[in-house]
């Protein structure tokens, strides 16, 4: 019979692991049904001005046309795919992200999806989606009474 001997905190995680883990996991990576067949989730910046929304992301190296972008109601998919620049090679570092990607964003607003564009410069992803009339601030000139 052999004797273990054990360190009982070997088996806890760092704080910065756990926390890394707890992002990943719930937010960088969320877990869905599918997942793993969609691929890594695009990071996006997102902002909205008076009359539109603007979404952008990084896709280096992806050809313009393999990028799939739909809207659906009220909810927006990007879709595509990364190649790795080099294949049958044995990488000593490999830190890029290289697969399919996707991110499907809730769009909180009526937009005018008709309307979006798409322009893609220097590996910048930028939509632009133009905000539905009914929800475009409205100025309203004061007249003075006579």
């Amino acid at each position: 019979m052999s004797m273990v001997t054990r360190e009982p905190f070997d088996e806890f995680l760092s704080l910065r692991d756990a926390i890394d883990r707890l992002f990943e996991d719930s937010f960088v990576r969320p877990l869905r049904p599918g997942y793993a067949e969609r691929g890594y989730s695009l990071p996006v910046d997102a902002y909205a001005t008076d009359g539109e929304l603007v979404v952008m992301a990084n896709i280096p190296g992806v050809d313009p046309d393999d990028v799939h972008i739909t809207i659906d109601g009220d909810t927006l998919t990007i879709r595509g795919e990364t190649k790795p620049p080099i294949e049958n090679v044995q990488y000593l570092f490999q830190e890029r992200r290289f697969g399919p990607f996707y991110r499907q964003l809730r769009i909180n607003v009526p937009v005018e999806a008709d309307k979006a564009e798409a322009t893609f410069e220097k590996g910048v992803l930028t939509l632009t989606i133009p905000k539905a009339e009914a929800v475009r601030p409205k100025q309203i000139k004061v007249r003075a009474a006579s």
